[in-house]
């Protein structure tokens, strides 16, 4: 369930789904320092906007996250001109696979900060929507599979609690005996999933799944704002990609540092088409918002 408080997530599924994608894609190869931030903030904002004060915890666990990819880096890749100091009979550790490394890092927080967001927007029944039409079969397997994770965790803290309420959770114990304990319980999720698989195998069996051709049901519709918004992503896209591919958005981090400047008209529109891309959800939520105060302040 999404939060209320997020109106893009009131959208088509579609659109949704058109949203994380492109946000996904053009996070993974633009690594530009000025689209990184704007990537970094904006994922930021958002992933606030939707997940409250949760967003918190998972920026500060992704902090230390981004120093080890930073730092690592130049351990694994000695390409770069500049020589911050050498280690391991004269390996080198050069400036400029760090900044390497820090733009590879804040990829990663981006891309982690939007399927953040991907999890609580697009829920089982909206990816069902958008697929069970073109591969019914691949949906429901997808579906399934990414219910695992979360499913399995939720399941994993109940039995720890209630394993910790009867004085079972092997706090104090010897290592042997701790060890016991988290087998003990590894034991008694992987049973509970079994039998979670047998019951929901039944229940498609009798529900007639594979019988024939199966009708669907949705609550979802395709309204003319969606549309508007599918076109207008589309253009900044498009507007990215034209940009990017007349160099834009280019970037060198070894072994010389090359970094694009964005004083030319094609940087600007590439820079702010992003920007106005990746701000779409935010936007809408601020658009509401002012609208509701707007309309309190007439009663």
């Amino acid at each position: 369930m999404t939060d209320h408080r997020d109106t893009f997530s009131t959208y088509s599924p579609a659109v949704n789904f058109m949203f994380f994608a492109g946000a996904v894609v053009m996070g993974m190869f633009l690594i530009h320092p000025l689209f990184l931030v704007c990537s970094v903030i904006l994922s930021l904002s958002y992933c606030f906007i939707v997940n409250g004060k949760k967003t918190i915890k998972l920026a500060i666990g992704l902090i230390p996250v981004f120093f080890a990819v930073s730092l690592l880096n130049p351990v694994f890749n000695t390409d770069g001109v500049k020589i911050l100091f050498t280690y391991f009979a004269g390996r080198p550790y050069t400036w400029e696979a760090l900044c390497y490394g820090m733009a590879i890092g804040a990829m990663f927080i981006t891309i982690m900060l939007w399927f953040a967001c991907y999890n609580k927007v697009m829920t089982s029944d909206k990816f069902m929507y958008i697929f069970s039409h073109m591969i019914p079969s691949v949906s429901l397997v997808l579906t399934m599979v990414l219910r695992l994770i979360p499913g399995y965790s939720r399941r994993l803290m109940q039995i720890y609690w209630a394993r910790r309420c009867t004085g079972k959770s092997g706090e104090g114990m010897y290592m042997s005996k701790r060890l016991r304990e988290g087998m003990t319980i590894v034991s008694a999720l992987a049973t509970w999933s079994l039998e979670g698989g047998v019951i929901t195998a039944d229940s498609m069996k009798s529900r007639g799944y594979g019988c024939g051709r199966r009708s669907s049901f949705s609550n979802y519709s395709f309204e003319v704002r969606d549309k508007i918004m599918v076109i207008f992503m589309a253009v900044l896209m498009s507007a990215v990609a034209v940009s990017c591919w007349l160099g834009a958005a280019d970037v060198v981090y070894t072994p010389d540092i090359f970094i694009s400047s964005l004083s030319s008209f094609e940087s600007a529109v590439g820079m702010g088409s992003y920007c106005i891309f990746l701000f779409i959800p935010t936007g809408v939520n601020i658009m509401e918002a002012v609208k509701w105060r707007i309309l309190k302040s007439k009663i």
